[in-house]
């Protein structure tokens, strides 16, 4: 199993407290610390513009920027978001950006992908909210266009969404064959078989019976349009609460909860923990998560990528994964 760490951002309330001015310091920091540690082959980040579990005037900051910032900042780490909503950028505009951060970080970059679902920030960031059909229209186009982008330096689309005539993206990536694709979403009949038809990575639920029955959905998607679904690698995100017994982890979702409240309120934050936190597979001591993370390997889970609610703040849960929880799964 390969892994990679989400860097707080600000989308979940995970830089509560920090003045804005020292969050750019936190998230470099932590990124800087990734890349130092061989444990972690990626670092990622959120493409969302309002936190959860409520809209609140706390700082999110953009994705694609500092996608930038730690390609100029890290020197071997892997660099992800999870995951780019293809309506919130035109895809040829996006394919540059990508392009031109894959030439910065020294060809590190990945390609998280996805329809969107965050109905608050599209609405007020002037994007209306399209039905699901469209949504997912466009990422199928605007894969294309990227796909089309990274391999050739230009692309060209009629399509229902996006039309694009010969848009030169140049420099090319530095990775041969352009940046990998990793399609995020669970959705069976579309999204499933975009994954198919592009994808090098997938990313959808960790829940274990979810997780066997997607992946056979995306096995017969691969067999219908003839591509190779052992060399998909499946990832899956994980909210991680880790400590030594399970009445640490207990206080360490208490601390978690009332951080929480300070900006979304108790009710919200409560309602976040229970149904965002204390559901993960991620939640416990180490024997808990290596036990739940090792049935998803067997189900064919290639890729785990944590969150650490806590890590701007304090940085042990992640180093007690780092120790207990990375060796036994490698």
């Amino acid at each position: 199993m390969r892994f990679g760490i989400f860097i707080p951002q600000g989308w979940r309330l995970d830089l509560v407290g920090i003045d804005p001015a020292a969050q750019w310091e936190v998230m470099r920091d932590l990124a800087q610390r990734a890349d130092a540690n061989e444990a972690w082959e990626s670092l990622w980040v959120y493409d969302h513009f309002h936190t959860v579990p409520a809209p609140t005037e706390e700082a999110t900051h953009e994705a694609w920027t500092l996608m930038a910032a730690f390609a100029a900042t890290t020197s071997r780490v892997r660099l992800g978001q999870m995951c780019t909503a293809m309506a919130y950028r035109n895809p040829a505009y996006l394919a540059k950006v990508a392009a031109t951060t894959d030439i910065i970080s020294g060809g590190r970059v990945e390609m998280g992908i996805g329809a969107g679902w965050y109905e608050h920030e599209w609405r007020a960031y002037g994007y209306g909210f399209p039905p699901a059909g469209e949504r997912l229209g466009r990422l199928d186009e605007g894969v294309e266009i990227l796909r089309q982008a990274w391999t050739t330096g230009e692309a060209t689309l009629d399509g229902k969404y996006y039309q694009v005539d010969h848009a030169i993206v140049r420099p090319l990536p530095l990775q041969r064959g352009g940046i990998p694709i990793w399609v995020a979403g669970g959705g069976e009949k579309k999204t499933l078989r975009i994954a198919a038809q592009y994808a090098q990575y997938t990313n959808f639920t960790g829940d274990p019976t979810e997780f066997a029955r997607k992946s056979d959905i995306l096995r017969e998607h691969c067999t219908r349009l003839g591509t190779d679904f052992d060399a998909i690698v499946r990832s899956a995100n994980f909210n991680v609460v880790i400590a030594e017994t399970e009445a640490e982890v207990e206080q360490r979702l208490a601390d978690l909860e009332a951080r929480l409240a300070t900006a979304a309120g108790p009710e919200q934050a409560k309602g976040f923990v229970d149904s965002i936190f204390r559901t993960s597979q991620g939640v416990g001591t180490p024997e808990q998560v290596v036990e739940r993370l090792t049935r998803l390997r067997d189900l064919g889970l290639g890729y785990t990528i944590a969150n650490f609610p806590e890590s701007a703040y304090d940085t042990s849960g992640i180093e007690l994964f780092e120790r207990e929880v990375i060796p036994a799964l490698r």
